[in-house]
């Protein structure tokens, strides 16, 4: 059966409204989910926003280890340290090397660019930083929805997103609805920011987006 055929006998599909619904819940996009709820404080309304996290768990498919400048999170979040923020490993220092077959010449730190100098940065698993920040997303207010993945752009009637559509659940190998099915939801935001998909191509970032 077709998107359209499922939706003709199952739908309509429930939907759910928010200020701002975020595609992804990678390093950068949790950030998203604590900026504009802070922004409640300021602006004197409320903001709802949701987080879609195709993974199990915020943090779920972040494998890598990485060297991370906290000017940013500082900026977002400046009491980090006494809130627990897992950048516990300060770099004690760095070289960048020339490698030969016969072994290895370290340049003079006066010609090493100020870009690969990381004083004052960290040593991190960025799974940990993910999953710490969306804790603080959830602090905050923000939902977060693991395992579901938006695989649907909505739109309104005048072409400007509208917001996106979760896969359905329980679709055979033939694509017939099983016993299990349970059709996907809408989440329609004022603001829609997809944070994750544009690499590698996958739904939604491979339809086309209307004009």
């Amino acid at each position: 059966m077709t998107n359209e055929e499922i939706l003709t006998q199952f739908g309509p599909r429930e939907a759910m409204e928010y200020d701002v619904v975020v595609v992804g819940g990678r390093p950068r996009r949790p950030g998203h989910g604590d900026s504009p709820e802070a922004a409640r404080g300021r602006k004197g309304a409320d903001v709802s926003v949701v987080v879609l996290e195709k993974g199990s768990e915020p943090g779920a498919h972040i494998l890598s280890g990485a060297v991370m400048d906290p000017k940013a999170l500082t900026e977002l979040i400046p009491d980090w340290k006494a809130l627990g923020a897992p950048l516990n490993q300060p770099v004690t220092g760095d070289d960048v090397l020339f490698l030969s077959e016969t072994g290895a010449i370290k340049t003079p730190a006066f010609l090493v660019p100020d870009c690969m100098h990381n004083e004052g940065n960290y040593v991190i698993s960025l799974g940990n930083v993910v999953r710490w920040l969306a804790q603080q997303a959830e602090n905050l207010g923000v939902e977060i929805f693991p395992g579901f993945a938006a695989a649907e752009v909505l739109y309104n009637d005048d072409g400007s997103i509208k917001g996106v559509a979760t896969g359905n659940l329980g679709i055979g190998k033939e694509g017939q609805p099983t016993d299990n099915f349970q059709l996907g939801m809408e989440l329609h935001g004022k603001y829609t920011v997809f944070a994750e998909g544009a690499w590698p191509p996958g739904p939604p970032a491979d339809q086309p987006l209307q004009a």
